[in-house]
């Protein structure tokens, strides 16, 4: 027996040994690194236990203490799924469903819980599937409102998705499914709840390190998440990998799916590797290792990454906050210490990291991975009744670095409840209720009703008019004088009692009124919204009419809850006020009573020279009302350039900022970024301007000249020529910036094959040549080889002078005026206009910048004082659509 215990003893420490060694390599190779209190899968409208595809357990909601027996529940239905040629796995195979109001409630744990809602639309018996229209709530929160699954699965294309939230509970957490209406239904098929830990997306300011809280892009402040709010997964990417199934992840259950379809830069080939990642710098559990082993890296080509970006882009809802968490890991061999390789990391357009340095963040330590996060407001940039928006992130390489690359392992993007508790963006398609039947009872009740409330509403109306009279005199006698010759009542100044006095406070009577917040009501109807002819991130512009009705005008009100705009409204006020000229839009007035700021211009009956260009319903513009056009704008900058001492930067020319009378007659407009120039020196000052049109130079330098103008202008003509827009993401990213397209195309000899198609073989080829000559010089990469405006307004005349010629010579040989002109071939333009510098070096180059911040309405001045800094190291490219 001694023998043979002496025997079995190696035997047994070997298997021992071994038993240890086979389980430390199983728990290291498992990615579960946290166990969620609550993990709750809930499979809708079923009775039994059930495997899902990701072989995990589901629980049926019948007679589960999840669903309670109420009276609301009781109205709901459980349904199977259809068979539709593919076998389902839970919680697809069932549904509940109803017309009614229902609740699910679950009793979890203290803490934020990962909520995920899983959807399969289809045709449910007794349900036409075009009526799943409904609202979601969780306590205080608004998950999904007026939303409907069949659609986003149409538009997704995809038979099943599931909607990701996180929200803090206390000890229990409710979901509530609302219809829209009797005549619509809600269903949902699996629910999920997991928890996580307090501090992986949510921040308090206490306890929580500052490396890990947010930063508020463009206020480079904290923003610290707290439990107040709900968050909405946007997107979570694999960044240069693959799928990473929700069983892959670490104890959360996410998906993480591979960026290809966000991905917007070119040629970059992603790296893969394998290692043990050290968890020096944030908790193991944040993101599975498979995240850090694969990287989007720009390459090693240096010269090439200056002139390029890596970018990723994707919809997001305006008028929200996103959490945007980038995952980084150095992997790269040649990397070994901190400054070797640096970028910039830029969000909407935006710096959100002018330095990232990723070796430096982590000590000098390969394979360390590591996560920043920022938020940033998404606004409404000034397009009429835009919803959505691309949502940008790019890298950029910073020139200073040795290796001038850039690199990202990881992304995830959530969207952040607003103040009321609401994550639901705005509605595209909303579901149409049924008319109400109209009786012949209801009809004579309706028209006893019309016609009470007419006359009670004329009496009132009356009343007030009486009352403004009197009023208005009674104000004129304390504080108003009467000028003959302006027939205006000029009231008491806005800034009164300020210390620092402005030159809006000593505004010329003559030329500008100071109406009262009553006197603005009157002409708007009380801001009616039926009178809003334009809208924007600063508010709405109304048409009102003044002078009892007499005259029309334009009012544009600053949203009363925004804080932003001061600064415009003051500016544009004290350049109106000093500036008069037939082509520029007149200010007539403006209000600061009340807590409003309120500007009245003049009404231009026409809209925006946008409006005639880009998906119009209007009849095209011919090609000599452009001229006209273009011809009458240049004119107003010629004058905003040379009328006073200094030159009047407007750093805002753009389609939308060119106003058409009842004529067709151009009038500039929008100062709310105006700046003062000083003669022939450039201005150092904060970049503002509209994606598309802002000057590259300026952009570089952060020093604005009026030749920027010059090039937002040149922007304009070949908007003019072409009809499209400065920027368009439908012609792909080699033709995205129509600038830097046109000059492609200029060099190419090939320019005449993108203009508008109405105006093929309108233009003579001499009036062509000139025309693009033009606009080819205005948009050249330095200022100083542009023209100025006044070589600018004079070749325009003399284009449209050859226009008219040969116009005049075909009609003498076509008297009906049935006559085409020959495509101009081969053309290519060359020379420079007077303004350019004689003997200065061509530049064929493609690095031009296409932003910043766009910053105004689709008809009149802005009053959003957005904006955005540049330093002169940073880099824009056609490729990036990046401004900082």
């Amino acid at each position: 027996m001694r023998n043979l215990s002496i025997m079995l003893t190696p035997t047994i420490s070997f298997f021992c040994i071994f038993f240890l060694l086979y389980h430390i390599t199983v728990d290291s190779s498992t990615p579960y690194r946290y166990i969620a209190a609550d993990n709750i899968l809930v499979d809708c409208g079923s009775s039994s236990k059930s495997t899902g595809n990701d072989d995990r357990d589901w629980i049926g909601d019948i007679g589960s203490k999840f669903f309670p027996s109420e009276e609301d529940n009781l109205k709901s239905n459980t349904f199977q799924v259809p068979k539709e040629g593919v076998v389902n796995k839970a919680p697809f195979t069932t549904a509940r469903i109803s017309y009614s109001e229902f609740t699910y409630v679950f009793p979890v744990t203290d803490g934020p819980k990962f909520v995920r809602l899983h959807f399969h639309p289809a045709s449910y018996s007794g349900y036409e599937g075009s009526k799943d229209f409904f609202t979601v709530k969780s306590g205080s929160f608004t998950l999904l409102r007026n939303f409907s699954a069949s659609v986003l699965a149409g538009s997704l294309q995809e038979k099943s998705f599931f909607k990701e939230f996180c929200i803090s509970v206390e000890k229990k957490l409710n979901l509530t499914f609302i219809p829209f209406s009797t005549d619509f239904y809600a269903f949902i098929n699996g629910i999920e709840i997991v928890s996580m830990p307090k501090n992986l997306y949510y921040s308090s300011q206490e306890g929580q390190s500052e490396e890990k809280v947010p930063v508020y892009v463009g206020q480079f402040t904290p923003f610290y998440i707290d439990y107040t709010r709900a968050l909405e997964m946007v997107c979570r990417l694999n960044v240069g990998g693959g799928l990473i199934r929700p069983t892959e992840d670490t104890g959360f259950f996410r998906k993480w799916s591979p960026d290809t379809e966000y991905y917007k830069s070119q040629g970059i080939i992603p790296i893969n590797a394998s290692f043990t990642p050290n968890y020096s710098k944030i908790m193991n559990y944040t993101a599975p290792d498979i995240i850090y082993w694969s990287t989007m890296s720009q390459g090693k080509n240096k010269d090439k990454n200056l002139q390029s970006n890596l970018t990723w882009e994707l919809p997001v809802d305006l008028g929200f906050y996103y959490l945007v968490r980038l995952h980084f890991c150095e992997i790269d061999t040649g990397i070994s210490y901190a400054g070797e390789r640096r970028f910039g990391i830029y969000i909407d357009y935006q710096t959100a990291e002018a330095d990232a340095d990723v070796m430096s963040w982590t000590h000098e330590k390969r394979y360390t991975p590591i996560y920043k996060d920022y938020v940033v407001m998404m606004k409404n940039k000034g397009v009429d009744g835009e919803k959505q928006q691309i949502f940008s992130i790019d890298l950029h390489p910073r020139s200073d670095s040795l290796a001038r690359d850039a690199f990202l392992n990881g992304m995830e993007v959530f969207k952040l409840s607003d103040s009321d508790g609401n994550l639901a963006g705005p509605n595209e398609i909303l579901p149409s209720l049924p008319a109400a039947p109209t009786t012949k009872e209801s009809k004579t009740k309706k028209t006893i009703f019309i016609a009470i409330g007419s006359g009670v509403g004329f009496l009132v109306v009356l009343t007030s008019v009486c009352c403004m009279v009197l009023w208005k005199l009674s104000k004129s006698r304390r504080y108003g004088s009467y000028h003959p010759l302006s027939k205006y009542w000029c009231w008491g100044d806005p800034y009164k009692g300020k210390s620092a006095r402005t030159k809006a406070s000593s505004l010329p009577d003559e030329v500008c009124r100071n109406f009262s917040l009553d006197d603005i009501r009157i002409a708007t109807n009380n801001f009616n919204e039926e009178l809003i002819i334009g809208r924007g991130g600063f508010g709405n512009v109304y048409k009102g009419l003044i002078d009892d009705g007499t005259m029309a005008v334009a009012i544009k009100r600053l949203n009363p809850e925004s804080r932003q705009g001061a600064r415009e409204f003051k500016t544009e006020i004290e350049m109106l006020s000093q500036l008069r000229h037939g082509h520029l839009v007149s200010l007539i007035g403006y209000s600061n009573d009340g807590g409003e700021m309120v500007l009245v211009y003049e009404y231009m009956p026409n809209g925006t020279l946008s409006e005639h260009l880009f998906n119009t319903k209007n009849d095209p513009l011919t090609w000599k009302q452009r001229l006209d056009i273009c011809i009458g704008a240049a004119s107003g900058l010629h004058y905003l350039h040379t009328c006073m001492k200094n030159p009047v930067i407007h750093r805002d020319v753009k389609a939308t900022n060119i106003l058409l009378d009842d004529k067709m007659g151009a009038k500039v407009s929008d100062f709310g970024l105006s700046k003062m120039g000083l003669n022939q020196t450039a201005v150092s000052t904060v970049v503002k301007g509209t994606l598309g049109y802002l000057d590259p130079d300026y952009a570089r330098r952060n020093q604005v000249t009026d030749k920027s103008d010059v090039y937002s202008f040149g922007v304009v003509l070949f908007e003019v020529l072409c009809g499209r827009k400065a920027l368009d993401q439908k012609f792909g990213q080699e033709q995205l910036h129509l600038a830097n397209w046109a000059r492609k195309c200029i060099e190419k000899g090939t320019i005449y094959e993108i203009i508008d198609p109405y105006l093929k073989g309108k233009i003579a080829p001499e009036c062509f040549k000139v025309f693009v000559e033009v606009a080819e010089n205005c948009v050249r990469d330095q200022g100083i080889e542009r023209p100025t405006m006044n070589d600018v307004m004079e070749r325009l005349e003399f284009a449209l002078e050859l226009q008219q010629n040969a116009d005049a010579t075909q009609e003498e040989i076509n008297p009906r005026g049935d006559f085409t002109y020959q495509e101009v071939l081969s053309f290519r333009a060359s020379g420079r206009t007077t303004g350019a510098r004689a003997g200065a070096p061509q530049h064929n180059n493609n690095v031009y910048n296409i932003g910043p911040v766009v910053e105004s309405d689709t008809s009149y001045p802005s009053l959003d004082s957005e904006s955005v800094t540049v330093t002169s190291r940073d880099v824009f490219t056609e490729n990036s659509n990046i401004t900082t």
